[in-house]
Formats: C-alpha cells, structure tokens, sequence
C-alpha cells in the first residue's frame, strides 16, 4: 500500500535497503594523491627547466673543473697535470695583472654605477610625475637594453683619436688633454670602465627608483617633522629602505665587471698590451687561440670562485627584512 508521500512502508518481514558502501580507492589512485600532496605535479611542470639546467649549465660546470686538472690541445689526448694549472694562474705575472683588471673594473661597473644609480633615482623621485616620469626611466634605462657590441662600437668611434670628444675638447681649448683614450696604456682601463658605468647606469637607476617608490610615505613626513633635510632624509630614510635593492645592484653589476668580454673585446681586443686584457677574454684566448684548455679551464675555475667570494658576503649582508 502507497503512503501519501508516495512510498510504501517496509513491513516487518521485507528487507530493509541499506546505504552502498563507498568503494575503496584503489592502490594506484592513492599512490597519485600522495603523488599530487607531495608537490609531484609541479615538479613534472620543472623537469623540462631542470634537464636543460644540467644539459647546459651543470655538466658544462662538471667538464671544467675536469679539464682545468689536465693538460689539454682540445684534440689530442689528455695528460694529468694536477694542480699545475692553478698553480700557474696564481703565479704567473700577466694572469694576475688580468685579474686584477677585472678587480678595477668593479670599482667602474659597479660602485659607479650604483652610487649615481642612488642620486639620479633620487632626483627621479623628486622632479618626474606622469608621462614625464615614464619618458625619463625609458631615456634611463635605455643603454641596458642597446646591445654591448653596439655600444662598444659606438663608445669606440667616440673615444677615437678623432672621435667627438677629443673634438669637443679641442674645439674647447683642451687639445692637449685629447687622446686616443682607449690606445693609451694610462686611459684605456678607466675608459673601458666609463663604457661599463653607462651601460649599467639605467639598469640600476630603475631598480632603486622602483625600490624607492615602495618606501612608505609616513617614514618621510615624520623625519620632516623631526626637521630633517633631504640630505638627512636620503641618509636616515631612503637608504637603509633600500639595502635590498642595493644589493642586487652590486650582484648584478659585479659579476657583469668580472664576466665582462663583450665591451673589451670589441672596443679594445684586451690592449694596449694586457692593460684590458679580463679573464673571460683570457679564457677565451687561451682555449681557442693557444689550445690550452687546462689552463682555460682552470681560469674559469678561478673566476667562479672570485665572483662566488664577491657576491655571496653581499647577499649575506643584504638578505633579510627591509629595515
């Protein structure tokens, strides 16, 4: 018999239904959620990345530090040599004096660079609103994105025995100042260095400029309301907010003057000399030119280590919450 509702009630002697079981998922579906918990999935979306690492980076790495401890054409068969390589990178005169031509360069490409990065940022800050602003970051940053072997060749024909600066100097009554500036033994490092300095001045301009637009606000009205000046302002305000920034100005731009070959090896070939001669133009020089992949090797083992000992104190030091 139907009830209002519809339904029969279930007599004392019918069976009574009862709910299905949820069925128990099965071995590998369980294996795919851990799977999934674990961060399986996403490490799928990364081993393209992680395989063209190793393929490209870690082995090239690994085959170094192989090669810097043998003797080596490129071509013949490889003769153990130990330790002599390095030993001969850290005794021999002219190896030396290029690195520590790179070590110059740091002062040119790096602390050049950041520090008028910090006043041109400030000014930036200050004067640039609207469209204006956003003209004057793009006039900024616009080196960085010239290729190097342009601006090389550009920087070149400027600082040529004719070029337009010895022009200007000359037309301004200073000819005897002018100079094939990157033909002369006393100029050419520091010209090179004044290329580096206007290649990576927008880079880091942009970047404290951006940082500076994330300081807060009260921070300047209050040191206003304690009387401070912009330059007190800048000193108590602007850059401890920046140490970030600041930091990864100097890592970038510091291992661009240890790693640099681009600039020098199209603006001045290394000469006069070895006055510009760098370590990536050396390692270039002595693996293809002089078949000496052993010592090649060992250089750009030297090299990693000097930009790892540079970098990594400034990380330490700059890591953290902005203050």
């Amino acid at each position: 018999m139907t009830s209002a509702f519809g339904s029969a009630p279930a007599g004392r002697g019918d069976p009574v239904a009862t709910p299905a079981r949820p069925t128990r998922p099965s071995a590998a579906r369980a294996h795919r959620k851990r799977w999934a918990r674990a961060g399986g999935t996403g490490w799928l979306f990364v081993l393209p990345a992680v395989v063209m690492y190793a393929a490209f980076v870690l082995r090239p790495l690994v085959l170094t530090i192989q090669y810097s401890f043998y003797n080596w054409n490129g071509i013949g068969v490889a003769r153990w040599a130990g330790l002599d390589n390095y030993l001969t990178v850290f005794t021999d005169s002219d190896l030396l004096k290029i690195i520590g031509n790179a070590l110059v360069l740091i002062v040119f490409f790096s602390f050049v660079p950041v520090a008028l990065g910090l006043l041109v940022a400030s000014l930036v800050r200050r004067i640039t609103t609207g469209a204006f602003g956003t003209v004057v970051r793009t006039v900024l940053f616009l080196p960085q994105v010239i290729p190097l072997v342009a601006a090389g060749i550009a920087w070149s024909w400027l600082l040529s025995t004719n070029g337009l600066i010895n022009q200007v100097l000359r037309a301004v009554g200073l000819g005897g100042v002018a100079r094939a500036w990157l033909g002369d033994f006393d100029t050419a490092l520091p010209a090179v260095g004044v290329i580096g300095a206007w290649v990576l001045l927008g880079l880091c301009t942009i970047l404290l400029v951006t940082g500076m637009s994330k300081i807060d606000p009260a921070l300047y009205e209050a040191a206003r309301l304690d009387g401070a000046g912009p330059i007190r302002e800048f000193f108590a305000v602007t850059l401890p907010s920046l140490r970030q920034e600041i930091g990864v100005c100097l890592t970038v731009t510091i291992i661009a003057a240890l790693a640099s070959f681009d600039i020098v090896y199209i603006s001045t070939s290394g000469g006069p000399g070895l006055q510009t001669t760098v370590p990536g133009l050396e390692i270039y020089r002595l693996a293809f030119s002089q078949r000496q992949v052993g010592l090649a090797s060992a250089l750009a083992v030297v090299l990693m280590l000097l930009v790892l000992l540079c970098v990594l104190p400034i990380q330490r030091l700059t890591r953290g919450d902005k203050s």
